[in-house]
């Protein structure tokens, strides 16, 4: 066949095109992971992000990767030492205890209080405020029992990322950002080698429907190929002195830094775990734990103090005026307990470190588990990523045929 100069052109342009081609069709593939966050357009007719439409089922993979693997709350929670937390939080909470013994008295028995003489009420202070440390101690060993119960770790990660939607779209953003790169780029390289193959076929048997066949296999071979070469071998092959392993695995180390950092500042803060602990999933475990140790102190603290209050009395305190009294110092240190307890959180951060402990274990799983944290972002779905590329490349192929031939 005798070429014109323009047919050359033609041509030799088939392959530039189709790394085109491969490389938007893997570009567009990526977006469509990640955006929109919301869902746009009229349903059944629309679409929202891969992650961001199916959040709760991938951060539900991931965290318990994290729960089994990563970390075990009841043992971070055994780190801490009472008598350090009591020393980081005797000032408010001595603060709450006085508080709490001018609510009560001034409430239930202010014909009492009012007659007592302030060494007297000194003393109730000092009184209380001796007993607190120990009860402190008692209600971290209480919590630390019941720790798992109290902290639904999985509950605590999936509400956040409900009310943050973006907030995966980071995380896997972040942690696989050398792997969407290669994603971009594979599809240029692939598609330029499938267009030389194109081009050479073209120059012999060129029907209509051959570049948009052409294009339909680019869009869908680079987007399967460029997943495929993430993950996989999952082992170290080693070949002419050559080390090959799928993309993502080979970046453990650095994988294991960026995730822990992320996940320790944006959900497991300290913060976020005690406050989880205290308001949400663990209320009622914390309100029956103080119920408890609140009662016990206020019983101790009567039998020492009564005979001093009695004696400014004009009738006995009774039953029903300490069970009232009780329920009171219950309610207002519960509302207290949370405020206080931020006074350790500095501590905490020191014993917990969970940042390093998270980074730590990330780089010692196997390499099985390890693809657990990028995997669940491509395994949703990953079919529609493969399709949608094919299509997008079959289109691309038909304005292809158009321009280059018609």
């Amino acid at each position: 066949m005798d070429l014109t100069l323009n047919d050359f052109f033609l041509y030799i342009s088939i392959p530039f095109i189709s790394g085109f081609v491969g490389w938007f069709t893997n570009w567009a593939a990526i977006k469509m992971m990640f955006y929109p966050i919301k869902f746009m357009g009229v349903k059944p007719f629309g679409w929202q992000g891969i992650i961001p439409a199916k959040s709760t089922k991938i951060a539900s993979k991931s965290v318990d990767l994290l729960t089994a693997k990563l970390i075990k709350i009841e043992e971070q929670f055994a780190m801490l030492d009472p008598d350090v937390v009591n020393i980081e939080m005797k000032d408010s909470i001595n603060a709450v205890s006085k508080k709490t013994v001018d609510l009560v008295m001034q409430s239930e028995i202010p014909y009492i209080w009012e007659k007592v003489p302030d060494v007297i009420k000194g003393k109730i202070y000092e009184n209380i405020e001796q007993r607190i440390p120990k009860a402190t101690e008692n209600v971290l060993i209480d919590m630390g029992a019941n720790i798992r119960e109290m902290l639904d770790l999985k509950k605590l990660t999936l509400d956040t990322v409900a009310s943050r939607p973006a907030l995966l779209n980071t995380i896997f953003m972040k942690c696989g950002k050398d792997e969407f790169k290669f994603i971009e780029r594979s599809g240029l390289y692939f598609g330029f080698l499938f267009g030389l193959v194109q081009m050479v076929v073209a120059y012999f048997y060129n029907p209509w429907w051959l570049l948009p066949c052409f294009g339909l296999l680019v869009g869908y071979a680079t987007n399967w190929l460029a997943l495929k070469l993430i993950f996989e071998p999952k082992e170290p092959i080693y070949f002419l002195g050559m080390r090959f392993q799928g993309l993502f695995l080979k970046r453990q180390v650095t994988v294991a830094e960026e995730y822990a950092t992320l996940i320790t500042s944006e959900i497991l803060t300290t913060e976020r775990l005690f406050r989880y602990a205290l308001q949400n999933t663990g209320k009622k475990i914390l309100s029956d734990i103080f119920k408890n140790r609140i009662g016990q102190v206020v019983d101790e603290a009567y039998e020492e103090v009564h005979e001093f209050v009695s004696k400014f009395a004009d009738k006995e305190i009774t039953d029903k005026h300490l069970n009232i009294i009780k329920n009171i110092a219950h309610f207002t240190f519960m509302a207290e307990f949370h405020i206080c307890l931020r006074d350790a959180f500095p501590y905490a951060d020191r014993v917990f470190d969970l940042k390093n402990n998270i980074q730590k274990k990330i780089e010692e799983l196997p390499y099985d588990d390890f693809e657990g944290l990028l995997r669940p972002a491509f395994q949703e779905d990953e079919w529609i990523l493969i399709v949608v590329g094919a299509l997008l490349g079959g289109c691309a192929g038909i304005s292809q045929y158009i321009l280059l031939f018609q």
